[in-house]
């Protein structure tokens, strides 16, 4: 169990949640992109701005401004000047909505700032498989539900992200929206449920 965060609370604590620690805090799931059957998380995909916000449940302003300040930056392709699109991976979006998660249940953006960078620092290694646990003041990782335990026990975690549900929803999210091909620029249409109705309607005619 790691802790991150310079400990200094801002604005005091905010009130507990329990419902959404129970449900991410259990057992997270392995999502299907790990073994390989998602397309949304597959290497040489990256996905724009617009893409990026709608899967994270963030603002283009927002993303922009995390953006230029460091917090967190397209990985794939960088904004060059006017007239290039950044392009996001899709850890890229995981972390995107982590922070989003984070801001919502009032951790300090200083100490999401020092979580995201611990994150980088490790490599993302094994990031689905990780739950980050936060009291409003230091968020703590840990890697197996027996260090969530005793965090509970002691009083410190109050809010739970099981990083795998996190994972699971961004692909599911991602595999509906356009993706790029980053050696091609070849755009990926994901599968929406909508346009494959349209398609059948329109063979039915």
């Amino acid at each position: 169990m790691r802790s991150s965060g310079d400990g200094a609370a801002v604005g005091g604590s905010y009130p507990q949640q329990g419902s959404t620690a129970d449900q991410t805090i259990g057992q997270p799931a392995v999502p299907a992109a790990v073994a390989g059957d998602g397309v949304a998380s597959a290497k040489g995909i990256g996905y724009r701005g617009p893409t990026a916000c709608a899967a994270a449940g963030i603002t283009y302003r927002q993303l922009d401004y995390w953006a230029r300040t460091g917090l967190v930056e397209p990985s794939v392709r960088p904004a060059y000047g006017s007239g290039t699109q950044r392009l996001y991976s899709f850890r890229d979006v995981v972390l995107l909505k982590i922070v989003k998660r984070f801001l919502d249940t009032g951790v300090a953006l200083q100490n999401i700032r020092t979580t995201v960078q611990h994150l980088r620092d490790r490599g993302f290694q094994d990031l689905e498989r990780m739950t980050l646990m936060s009291d409003g003041a230091t968020v703590y990782e840990c890697s197996s539900p027996a260090e969530v335990v005793e965090l509970l026990q002691g009083g410190q975690g109050v809010f739970g992200i099981a990083v795998g549900v996190v994972w699971r929803d961004v692909d599911a999210a991602l595999s509906q929206l356009h993706g790029e091909r980053v050696d091609t620029g070849e755009t990926l249409v994901g599968n929406n449920p909508a346009d494959e109705l349209a398609r059948r309607r329109n063979r039915a005619g």
